[in-house]
């Protein structure tokens, strides 16, 4: 179906949403794609990008590459999670330090209605899809009590970084900022993102090119990560497409551990600035939470994230039938 300019704007828009959604570790980008309705187009037009382009445009010229490639399409969603990184990264980040339990609370409701809507979409249940179902939420729930390292800020290791974290970025499910953390390199990336931003209010030549050259050997990574597991993705909703969504419904469960809003802290550590940070967490009841528990707000947020994902899908299924 043809696109037009208010189309590409809304494309931008959920770009923006799955950018604010990947900042934050235990939130992933690719439940906001998979509920907005741009999943599969994502996966199949990252699929699509191969040798044969080269072919297109020496053939036929830039504008049938640019269409083969659904080259606006990608642009719009890159646009749109550039602003959200570069925008929300600090606003995020304080709103995790300073309102965790509000924060959390909201996501929470938002994956909840995330896994229900995709449950949805499951025609099928069987054996193996009740297995899948079950190894996605034991190895995410192991993913989110696995202990964090700190790691150098290494070239090669920014590479690695990205590499694994693009891939879990684009499933539903599984948070890339959480993978970051868990290898140490979520600081790291965070407060290169914030440099570069600086660099660029300031005009700081200095900073802005060590930020750039740490910023691009972790998108290298990201690119190689993105187009390698894209074409396993595409194979899995081709051939599998029950399967496949009843792991990521389990890998959605294991993450709610991650976002479950009150935490006790067993461990601490040092950041960048200096400050006293959380390092290791484990999940508790409000009633054991050492401090205001904010059960009222939480449930309102909760909500509130669960009828954000419902309006969501409603407007989506109208668009779809305009």
């Amino acid at each position: 179906m043809r696109k037009n300019f208010p189309d590409y704007l809304i494309i931008t828009l959920k770009g923006i949403a799955m950018g604010a959604a990947d900042v934050v570790p235990g939130v992933s980008g690719g439940t906001i794609a998979f509920i907005s309705g741009i999943y599969q187009e994502l996966i199949d037009s990252i699929n699509g990008i191969n040798l044969s382009l080269l072919k297109t445009l020496k053939k036929e010229g830039l504008k049938a590459a640019w269409k083969k490639a659904n080259a606006s399409f990608l642009l719009s969603l890159v646009i749109g999670i550039g602003i959200s990184v570069l925008t929300f990264s600090k606003i995020i980040t304080h709103l995790l330090a300073s309102k965790p339990i509000m924060v959390w609370s909201f996501f929470f409701g938002l994956i909840i209605a995330s896994i229900l809507l995709i449950w949805k979409q499951i025609t099928k249940w069987e054996i193996v899809s009740i297995v899948a179902l079950i190894i996605g939420v034991i190895l995410t729930y192991y993913i989110t009590i696995a202990r964090p390292v700190s790691s150098p800020e290494s070239y090669p290791y920014l590479f690695l970084s990205g590499f694994i974290a693009i891939i879990a970025m684009i499933l539903p499910g599984i948070s890339g900022a959480f993978i970051l953390l868990l290898m140490g390199s979520y600081e790291t990336v965070i407060s290169t993102i914030n440099q570069f931003r600086e660099g660029l209010t300031q005009m700081n030549m200095e900073l802005l090119s060590t930020a750039m050259m740490k910023l691009g050997v972790f998108a290298i990574g990201a690119i190689i990560g993105l187009k390698s597991f894209s074409k396993i993705l595409h194979w899995m909703f081709e051939s599998h497409k029950n399967t496949t969504l009843a792991l990521l419904i389990g890998f959605m469960i294991g993450s709610l551990n991650k976002v479950w809003p009150w935490k006790e802290v067993l461990e601490t550590r040092i950041n960048s600035h200096g400050e006293t940070v959380p390092f290791l967490e484990k999940s508790i009841l409000p009633q054991e939470f050492n401090g205001d528990a904010q059960v009222l707000t939480s449930i309102l947020l909760a909500i509130f994230g669960f009828l954000v994902i419902y309006g969501m899908e409603k407007i989506a299924a109208r668009l779809g039938k305009n």
